[in-house]
C-alpha cells in the first residue's frame, strides 16, 4: 500500500525507449544539489545581539544597576561589615574594577553584558531554525 510519504522518498527514475517496444529504466542525468542553509547568519546575529546588549548595559541600565548595588551595600554580620570586623580578605579588590570609561563600565560589566548578548543570540538562532511557524490562532500570551 503506497502512502503519500512513501511517494516522497522513492528515488527518481526516468524511462527511455529502446526501440523495440521496451523501456529502459535509468537514473536521471540531472542531479539536484541539496544543501542545508541556516535561516539566519549566525555571525551577524551573535555580533548584533552582543553589541546591542553592551550598548543597553552601558547607556541604559548602568545607572540603575549601580544605584541598586549602592542601596544594597556591603555584606554585614551583626551590624558590622566583614572588613570592619577584622577580615582583611573581605576588602573589595578595586584594581580589577578600574577602567578609563567616564562612568566606570569595567571588565566585569563587559563580560556580564556580553554573555547576556550571547544568550539572547543563541535563543534567537535556536528558535528561528526549529521548524515551527508561529500560529496566531494558538491561545497563548499574544
Amino acid at each position: 500500500m503506497a502512502t503519500s510519504t512513501s511517494l516522497l522518498f522513492t528515488p527518481a527514475i526516468s524511462a527511455r525507449p529502446l526501440g523495440n517496444g521496451r523501456l529502459s529504466l535509468a537514473n536521471p542525468t540531472r542531479r539536484r544539489n541539496l544543501s542545508v542553509k541556516a535561516a539566519l547568519n549566525p555571525q551577524l546575529v551573535i555580533s548584533l545581539s552582543t553589541g546591542v546588549s553592551l550598548f543597553l548595559g552601558r547607556f541604559v541600565f548602568f545607572n540603575f544597576q549601580r544605584e541598586n548595588v549602592a542601596k544594597q551595600g556591603l555584606p554585614e554580620q551583626n551590624g558590622v561589615t566583614h572588613f570592619e570586623a577584622g577580615d582583611a580578605r573581605a576588602k573589595e579588590y578595586v584594581s580589577l574594577l578600574k577602567s578609563n570609561d567616564p562612568v566606570g563600565f569595567n571588565i566585569v560589566d563587559v563580560l556580564a553584558w556580553g554573555s547576556i548578548g550571547h544568550i539572547v543570540a543563541y535563543y534567537i538562532l535556536a528558535t528561528a531554525s526549529n521548524g515551527y511557524d508561529w500560529d496566531p490562532s494558538f491561545p497563548c500570551c499574544f
